[in-house]
């Protein structure tokens, strides 16, 4: 885990319990004696990750319906220190503004943005209903001087009517649905369940998220395909465009394609949850010279 992630030993959770009592409820001590909670019940996840939120990060609210995704904080923090140290790497430190591409009902991205380095966010989103949800959170949490929502009306685009061509932004980030239809994402959670000795029997879908969420026609390798098509049409309005790349063989595909493009840079950046390593694709279409003279 990165340096900064406050969740790199694990959870405290006599702390986190002092703070958000309802916490209490699904811990429990393990047959090593150590506390714990039942990460296959969605419940115990949410009530888990509304105390760190609450705990390390002043969002005093965070509500959401069972049937959109809880993100899981300590790989969401991960995110965002990575992508700090790709800006600073860059000289970028100062005014920062970042588009999150796909925010979710739970905003989840801007939230610890604004919280960890006081960015400023522009959050999009293509489901309504997410989206009067993401907003009632900022709202909530009162971050709407930090936080501006966007919804995307058109279904096929990501970056087309969300980012216009007169404006800037210095980074974006997205973490786009994996699957490619609801079938395969019933097979890798039926996969991940059996791993912690669950079963799925009697579930037509026991996971959390939404169609948006989960699943894009052609799934992730045509997601981001079209990202970074998108992404040469805007080639001075964002200095790093990034995206979570779930897949490791897409890389080399991906890595082409922008080439042929025309990026100038590429970068792929460890993103690391213990054993499990995942990866941001990072890429600029500014010269040298453009990146000097970056102003924004």
């Amino acid at each position: 885990m990165h340096k900064n992630n406050l969740h790199s030993k694990g959870y405290d959770f006599e702390t986190l319990i002092q703070r958000y009592p309802k916490l209490i409820s699904y811990v429990f001590a393990n047959k090593y004696g150590s506390e714990t909670i039942d990460f296959s019940n969605p419940d115990a996840v949410k009530t888990l990750n509304s105390a760190l939120l609450k705990t390390y990060y002043s969002i005093n609210y965070w509500e959401f319906s069972d049937d959109n995704l809880c993100p899981p904080i300590p790989g969401r923090v991960e995110y965002i220190h990575v992508l700090y140290d790709l800006l600073k790497s860059s000289n970028l430190n100062k005014s920062i503004k970042v588009l999150d591409i796909g925010t979710g009902a739970t905003c989840i991205y801007p939230l610890l943005g604004t919280s960890i380095y006081n960015w400023h966010f522009i959050a999009s989103e293509i489901d309504k209903n997410s989206f009067k949800n993401a907003n009632h959170i900022v709202q909530k949490n009162n971050l709407q001087s930090l936080i501006e929502l966007r919804l995307q009306t058109k279904s096929e685009s990501i970056l087309d009517g969300i980012l216009d061509a007169s404006e800037v932004v210095t980074a974006t980030m997205c973490n786009p649905p994996f699957y490619k239809n609801e079938s395969e994402a019933i097979e890798n959670t039926s996969r991940k369940l059996k791993g912690l000795g669950k079963t799925n029997k009697g579930f037509v879908r026991n996971f959390s998220g939404t169609s948006n969420e989960l699943w894009y026609k052609g799934g992730e390798k045509a997601f981001l395909h079209n990202y970074i098509y998108q992404s040469s049409k805007l080639r001075t309005n964002c200095f790093w465009y990034t995206s979570l790349v779930s897949k490791k063989e897409l890389i080399k595909d991906l890595k082409k394609s922008l080439k042929k493009l025309g990026a100038t840079e590429i970068k792929l950046l460890d993103v690391s949850l213990g054993n499990k390593i995942s990866r941001v694709v990072a890429w600029t279409f500014l010269t040298k010279k453009e990146q000097q003279h970056w102003n924004y």
